[in-house]
């Protein structure tokens, strides 16, 4: 089996893996990550191989979703990966992405570095960025049962990973603690300059919801 057909079994194996999740979390996620690391990595001189599977496999099982058990992504990513008769080598790398791609990660423990995680932490970012970022914040808001706003509870943007990882704060400090913070962290310059965008229209968006919510306090 060539590469490019690895790449399809492996987006046919993730859109049917992840058919019922969590509508921020879900196939389209994926598939957007997908596209915005492709873009990316025309920039960059990186394994574009690495780059799609590693973008394609990096929620496969998102902790947030099996009780914060960060193993069983990996796990899977492993069993479909070897069925596919991957290099062992290539595998490895596609773990080790998706061990250290996400934000509380980057709290940093700074185990494994690499030009392919770069690129695809950029696109994950990119995808909590902007409208479709917003949208995602209140989706999950809503399917945790979190508060949309409430202003006697402040942002914390300092937590620990524990912390990140076991918040229920309103879906409103999350923009804080989290979305108003990934332009600066951006890996490449592709991704810092797709990021300018994206982050202005959460100023903005913060800007005309807390005119609104004026009235209220």
């Amino acid at each position: 089996m060539d590469k490019s057909q690895i790449i399809q079994q492996t987006a046919d194996f993730v859109k049917e893996q992840l058919a019922n999740a969590e509508g921020g979390h879900d196939w389209w996620h994926i598939c957007r990550v997908w596209q915005n690391a492709k873009t990316i990595a025309a920039s960059e001189s990186a394994d574009l191989f690495v780059v799609e599977l590693g973008a394609l496999l990096h929620d496969v099982a998102d902790s947030k979703f099996h009780d914060g058990d960060e193993k069983i992504g990996p796990a899977i990513a492993i069993e479909f990966l070897l069925n596919q008769k991957v290099e062992q080598e290539v595998i490895n790398h596609v773990v080790n992405i998706i061990q250290h791609i996400s934000f509380k990660r980057a709290h940093n423990e700074g185990q494994f570095k690499s030009t392919e995680l770069d690129i695809i932490q950029d696109a994950d970012r990119l995808d909590a960025l902007g409208a479709i970022g917003i949208a995602r914040a209140f989706n999950y808001g809503g399917f945790k049962n979190r508060k949309i706003y409430d202003p006697t509870i402040p942002p914390n943007p300092h937590q620990t990973k524990e912390e990140y990882k076991n918040s229920t704060a309103p879906t409103l400090n999350h923009f804080h603690e989290k979305l108003l913070l990934l332009k600066d962290r951006m890996n490449t310059e592709t991704g810092r300059k797709m990021a300018e965008k994206r982050h202005h229209f959460l100023l903005t968006y913060l800007e005309t919801f807390h005119q609104e919510w004026g009235s209220l306090e």
